[in-house]
């Protein structure tokens, strides 16, 4: 095994371009903590997390430098008293910030592991961990019965897509929203109904022309960049259903303040003074070994397969490459850095 190893690091505040660097000769760590593996990457995922705390967040709060990103795969190099095996291939999150993904070698709790189905590469392997977690208890906390109906807003973002077929998996109906590029996309994957956020806007649209049955869930996959969609909720939500946002933040500290200040308003204003009467949630996602065990069958059966928009090297002009790519938003599945090949 190797003594040393490289990292992208966040070294600082500010854009992707001048704050992440690529330090070498870091020592591969010979003492690992209890119950936790080190494990030898071959394939890191972006989040768009990532480089939105790296843009908003400073040092001081973040404890930089330190590897960027959470999401991968790899093989186990030291299975450290766990139940892994020297030479498993495996997949997960780092469940902390602070200990980032982006490199050749990294140190992980062995419960936010699972092993990589027999079907997939790791490539494809890299990005599953965080969306489809959030994917899972999202549509936990929905509380849905088999047959009823879920709207996914944002279908085509990462958490979308895996939450589109995981309500399938487990028999619910499917509306979701997507421009009309990611239509045949979307109806591949088991949509029942697709809407084309473009064409108007949206909240107006579902209000003028309620779905009958009325949505029994909403999944905001976007990330509540417009209240309208949950304010309006009453006229297309059936009562007792629920609304939850799971995306990343907005660029803005204030326009995050300004968008949960709404909210709130409507939340906690009776009905007739223009409050809303529907629940309203965020996912935090927690990393559970038995949803993560979960995830992996359902891979493994060929009920769930992940998306991968564009791959690329681990190398300065790789690595800068997939940032612009994550950040124009158009990415349809997951930005990889493929950080070493598969023996």
């Amino acid at each position: 095994m190797a003594t040393t190893y490289s990292a992208w690091l966040a070294v600082r505040k500010g854009e992707p371009a001048e704050a992440v660097q690529l330090k070498s000769d870091l020592p591969v760590p010979t003492t690992i903590p209890k119950n936790h593996v080190l494990v030898k990457v071959l394939a890191t995922a972006l989040n768009p997390v990532g480089y939105k705390l790296l843009r908003s967040m400073p040092n001081f709060v973040m404890g930089r430098p330190h590897p960027m990103e959470q999401d991968f795969a790899g093989v186990v190099a030291d299975a450290n008293g766990t139940d892994f095996k020297v030479g498993d291939r495996v997949f997960g999150a780092s469940p902390s910030p602070k200990n980032g993904t982006l490199a050749e070698y990294t140190i992980i709790p062995a419960d936010v592991l699972a092993t990589i189905p027999p079907n997939i590469s790791a490539v494809d392997a890299s990005g599953l961990a965080t969306v489809m977690l959030t994917a899972v208890q999202a549509l936990k906390d929905l509380k849905l019965e088999k047959g009823q109906t879920v709207f996914i807003n944002g279908g085509s973002s990462a958490v979308g897509w895996s939450a589109i077929q995981l309500a399938k998996a487990k028999g619910y109906r499917v509306v979701a929203t997507a421009s009309g590029k990611n239509k045949e996309l979307l109806l591949g994957l088991g949509v029942d109904e697709f809407i084309d956020y473009t064409e108007s806007p949206l909240a107006e649209r579902l209000k003028s022309t309620p779905p009958s049955p009325q949505f029994n869930g909403i999944l905001d996959a976007v990330g509540l960049t417009d209240p309208a969609l949950y304010l309006n909720c009453a006229k297309y939500l059936a009562p007792g259903g629920r609304y939850l946002t799971a995306g990343t933040l907005p660029h803005s500290g204030a326009e995050w303040a300004g968008l949960i200040r709404q909210v709130l308003e409507g939340l906690l204003r009776p009905s007739w003074l223009g409050g809303v009467p529907r629940k309203f949630g965020a996912v935090a996602v927690k990393f559970k070994k038995q949803d993560l065990d979960d995830i992996r069958q359902l891979v493994a059966d060929g009920s769930v397969k992940p998306i991968v928009d564009s791959v690329y090297t681990f190398d300065r002009d790789g690595v800068m490459r997939a940032y612009e790519r994550l950040m124009t938003k158009r990415a349809v599945g997951k930005v990889v850095v493929k950080v070493a090949d598969e023996q």
